[in-house]
């Protein structure tokens, strides 16, 4: 089973956004949804360096909803830059953020939620995987925005993944 489909849910997701892309549930969509919830992960399968296990699923929720606040109040704060740049209280830096956290994939999704948050951005990671470096578009404090990463977004990737 495995074999013919190594990631259920990544065809679950493809099978429902064809339908809802395509607006119908025709045979056809049907049978054009199916080939791409199959075909797709079979062709990628490759790419994907380690299987995904998912310790704790409820903390995902909780990652979730807080990626959703940040993201909010970013794009307000980017916001008041676009139309009061005036107003800007501090410049823009580099901060250096120490990570625990190593496996691929929580690294992965921790690229994924500093990218879309307006105002920062994944500048590079060392080597070792131990220390990150985000670009911030108003540093204050850089403890404090490393300590909001550790908190907020490694320790419950790192719950969910290692």
């Amino acid at each position: 089973m495995k074999k013919l489909l190594p990631a259920p849910l990544l065809s679950c997701a493809l099978f429902v956004l064809w339908l809802l892309l395509n607006r119908s549930a025709s045979p056809v969509s049907l049978v054009g949804a199916a080939v791409l919830a199959l075909g797709v992960p079979l062709l990628t399968r490759g790419l994907r360096p380690l299987p995904v296990r998912i310790r704790r699923p409820g903390t995902i929720v909780r990652l979730g909803l807080r990626v959703m606040w940040d993201t909010t109040v970013s794009n307000l704060a980017v916001l008041r830059f676009i139309l009061f740049p005036r107003l800007r209280r501090h410049p823009a830096d580099f901060v250096h953020i120490p990570l625990q956290l190593r496996d691929p994939n929580g690294l992965a999704v921790l690229a994924m939620i500093v990218c879309i948050t307006p105002g920062t951005v994944w500048a590079e990671l060392s080597l070792d995987r131990s220390m990150l470096l985000l670009h911030v578009l108003e540093v204050d404090d850089a403890q404090a925005i490393a300590a909001h990463v550790q908190q907020h977004y490694e320790r419950p990737l790192m719950e969910i993944f290692e």
